[in-house]
């Protein structure tokens, strides 16, 4: 009996088949507690190179914010769209761009694609590749055409017009047994058209100082920080507190909405990049004039087994009540942290009386 053998094209097709669609309304819930997006402008995330832009500029795909629809505004190339869109007609295979992570590395946990918008102009199809390139000349070199060091991290996937879409993704393990990390990735569109924001959902991974006793922003997305509780984020998400620099306004901080009952408080977990010895927290409140907190406090715990929960038996209080001011950055060290001397912590609380908006919650400290 003839055996056929698969071509190696049939065989990545047949194991890309296995990751994972999500529904628009599950990305939150499969993302938003153990990733960050690795491509997210504040991260300093930054657009190297791209096919074409005709339309739409390529750089709406990282915006943080949800797109916007103005009908019947036109531009000087027509229709005003906020996303990435090339012109018609493309002669080659695929538009392209080439973006570098907002961190050091990142492994790929998910992707998504929101075609918001573009309904008789959307892409039909897309494909994500990915490369890990270090160096001075790094980006120079893979913002070329000529680049041949990408490998496919999603294979090609059906879009639909103004949707959500998003798609799990395996990862490739490398010599270690840990999925393969990226420092830049190739989003293809076949042949062309438009597309209004690209998340890169994964982890960090960060390089740590050699000096174990160097102090290092431990909660910070850059380093592995993730924000992956919370108990509401009416306003504006919990990852915004672990951005770098101070924002631009209220829009990109954690805002929770107007409480009503009595002794209320809002919080937020936070998993530290590496067990840490924390010795200073830094709450700000910047553009947050008229609804800062109250008060605020901080616990933290050692619990490297599993993500603990708000109720847990094991936090321990290393900030007592602070009375916050308004759009401000809030500066606590060791002589005001408790009990922190010589102790390894994972995970830190942010408690907000009653409720409010804070811009960035950072945690410093040494690796434990």
């Amino acid at each position: 009996m003839d055996v056929q053998a698969l071509s190696p094209e049939v065989i990545q097709d047949v194991l890309h088949r296995s990751n994972d669609s999500i529904a628009p309304e599950l990305i939150a819930e499969t993302f938003s507690s153990n990733c960050i997006d690795l491509v997210s402008a504040p991260l300093n995330s930054r657009i190297l190179a791209f096919s074409d832009e005709f339309f739409a500029s390529a750089s709406n795909l990282i915006n943080p914010r949800s797109p916007i629809h103005k009908p019947g505004v036109f531009v000087h190339s027509g229709a005003w769209y906020d996303g990435w869109e090339t012109r018609r007609h493309n002669s080659a295979p695929f538009d392209w761009v080439i973006i570098r992570l907002g961190v050091t590395s990142g492994r790929v946990k998910g992707v998504e694609i929101d075609t918001a918008f573009f309904t008789g102009n959307h892409a039909p199809e897309i494909r994500l590749d990915g490369c890990f390139e270090t160096g001075e000349d790094a980006d120079d070199k893979v913002a070329k055409e000529t680049f041949r060091g990408w490998e496919e991290v999603l294979g090609r996937r059906e879009c639909g017009p103004s949707r959500r879409q998003a798609w799990t993704v395996a990862g490739t393990i490398d010599a270690n047994g840990q999925a393969r990390a990226y420092t830049h990735v190739r989003l293809c569109m076949f042949p062309d058209g438009g597309i209004s924001r690209f998340r890169l959902y994964g982890q960090a991974v960060p390089v740590w100082p050699e000096d174990s006793e160097e102090v290092v922003e431990m909660s910070a997305a850059v380093m592995g920080g993730v924000a992956v509780k919370c108990s509401d984020q009416h306003y504006g998400g919990k990852e915004n507190l672990l951005l770098p620099g101070r924002g631009v306004d209220m829009g990109d901080g954690w805002e929770t909405k107007r409480s009503r009952g009595s002794d209320h408080v809002d919080w937020v977990i936070v998993r530290l990049g590496a067990r840490a010895k924390i010795t200073k927290i830094v709450i700000d409140t910047a553009h947050f004039r008229g609804n800062f907190p109250q008060g605020v406090r901080v616990d933290a715990i050692d619990a490297e087994s599993q993500e603990p929960d708000v109720g847990d038996g094991g936090w321990e209080e290393i900030l007592d009540v602070q009375k916050p001011g308004p759009d401000r950055e809030h500066e606590y060290g060791g002589d005001v942290l408790k009990g922190v001397e010589g102790k390894g912590y994972t995970h830190a609380k942010l408690t907000i009386l009653p409720d409010g908006g804070v811009k960035r919650f950072r945690v410093f400290g040494t690796r434990a």
